[in-house]
């Protein structure tokens, strides 16, 4: 009798488990790729439409800017997450992709807490940044040899960090890093590293810069005080439709906007007293 019951119990614990993989193959599902900037946001919008939107799934994955526009450009994917404009990217033909601009995240310096520098000029971080000085002490800071950090070619946070810092200067050849993650932890724990991330992901484990003593803050970042800032950008190949369009309208709404943003470190663009094209013309919004 009681190996029928557990028996029994078992077969009940199987067809329960088939239903709800049933239930969730049966779900409508699109997948969203690319800015690891973006990732954080997407994320969290993606979990919480799910939440309100039984059945339907964001599936969402980082791997660069460049891996965001060239999937989507390819039709592989229905979004493709991305710090830089389309223009920007080499093999992309910007006018098959429709920009939605979702977000602005502001891009600082990071250094290891051991450095002991928290003020460069621009001159002084292209200097770091190309290879003409190699220890910390030739900027006021400890005797400790530069470790060069890079996120991988194709990475939208470092197109836009080396557009405003290099400016068309070639950057020294380095470790280069696929996860902004793995960028922190390695700053963190290697004396003499810098290297740079969104502000959503500077922690307490390693030390923001700034630059001519101007803060790396969203305050400074609207009014184009901080250079260093990117749109975010969800691409979708054409006029968005169905899930794919309902997700985008959800991450514009103030349900994402007005709470989740400010959460996760990223600036809505409404807040933003400034406008800048591709080629990095600024104008003050009316």
């Amino acid at each position: 009798m009681k190996k029928k019951i557990l028996t029994a119990a078992a077969l009940l614990i199987s067809l329960v488990g088939l239903t709800a993989c049933q239930k969730q193959s049966s779900g409508e599902s699109i997948t969203a790729v690319g800015s690891s900037a973006l990732q954080p946001l997407v994320e969290a919008a993606g979990e919480q439409y799910s939440n309100d939107h039984l059945g339907k799934f964001i599936n969402v994955q980082g791997g660069g800017s460049g891996t965001g526009l060239s999937q989507i450009q390819a039709g592989a994917v229905d979004i493709g997450n991305s710090d830089v404009h389309a223009e920007e990217q080499n093999g992309v033909d910007a006018k098959k992709l429709v920009d939605h601009r979702v977000a602005v995240v502001g891009i600082t310096p990071v250094v290891n807490k051991k450095v002991g520098v928290t003020n460069l000029s621009f001159a002084q971080l292209k200097a770091i940044f190309t290879g003409q000085v190699t220890n910390w002490q030739q900027l006021g800071g400890a005797d400790l040899p530069i470790v060069l950090v890079n996120r991988a070619a194709g990475s939208g946070t470092r197109v836009t960090f080396e557009k405003w810092v290099l400016q068309g200067s070639q950057a020294k050849q380095a470790q280069e890093q696929d996860s902004t993650g793995m960028v922190r932890q390695i700053v963190a724990a290697t004396p003499g590293a810098i290297s740079y991330l969104a502000f959503s992901y500077v922690d307490k484990s390693i030390a923001a810069v700034k630059i001519n003593h101007v803060a790396p803050t969203d305050e400074n970042v609207l009014t184009n005080k901080w250079k260093i800032w990117s749109y975010e950008h969800m691409y979708t190949k054409g006029k968005p439709t169905g899930l794919t369009k309902d997700f985008i309208a959800y991450v514009l709404s103030p349900k994402i906007q007005e709470k989740v943003l400010p959460r996760l470190g990223y600036i809505s663009i409404s807040q933003m007293k400034v406008e800048r094209d591709v080629s990095g013309h600024v104008t003050r919004r009316s």
